[in-house]
């Protein structure tokens, strides 16, 4: 780590990208069942690359922010398995955020959100994503994620002395 030096990026970058490869097994089983409850194939399935790269941009900035912060706090690592089990409540992936009414604009508020419901949307319903909502989580996650990187490389020289 101090001898030779190398981008400390790749450790987060690595565990992310290897997640990837689970997304593609998972998406072709997807494209499968789609296939067999025969829901075709929409020109609004061009939104999934552009959702993916900002949902991939939203992850790429925490995950830069907690691994730097798990180095110097061990105990970050069981206080995010507590934050992503009660967020996953909060974030629409087994329910329809229209399902709430007039509280489904307060759900949206999560980045993550809009999202997952424009992938839905695109994949599912053959309809284009909310544009007012993919701004707001395109913004948070292009935001989050300069800050993340910012702090990452302010925290990176000390990286060596807390392994």
């Amino acid at each position: 780590m101090t001898k030779i030096y190398f981008p400390r990026e790749l450790f987060p970058l690595a565990a992310i990208i290897s997640q990837l490869f689970d997304l593609m097994v998972a998406s072709a089983a997807l494209v499968v069942m789609l296939a067999v409850a025969g829901i075709g194939v929409s020109v609004q399935l061009l939104w999934v690359p552009i959702l993916l790269t900002i949902l991939l941009a939203h992850v790429l900035a925490l995950g830069f922010l907690f691994s730097a912060l798990s180095l110097f706090f061990r105990d970050v690592k069981y206080v995010l398995e507590v934050i992503l089990t009660f967020g996953i409540f909060f974030t629409p992936v087994f329910y329809n955020v229209e399902l709430f009414g007039e509280w489904a604009p307060i759900l949206m508020l999560n980045p993550v959100a809009p999202l997952l419901e424009g992938l839905g949307a695109c994949i599912v319903h053959q309809q284009a994503p909310a544009l007012g909502w993919l701004a707001y989580s395109a913004a948070v996650s292009v935001v989050a994620l300069a800050l993340s990187y910012k702090a990452f490389r302010a925290l990176e020289p000390s990286f060596a002395e807390y392994i």
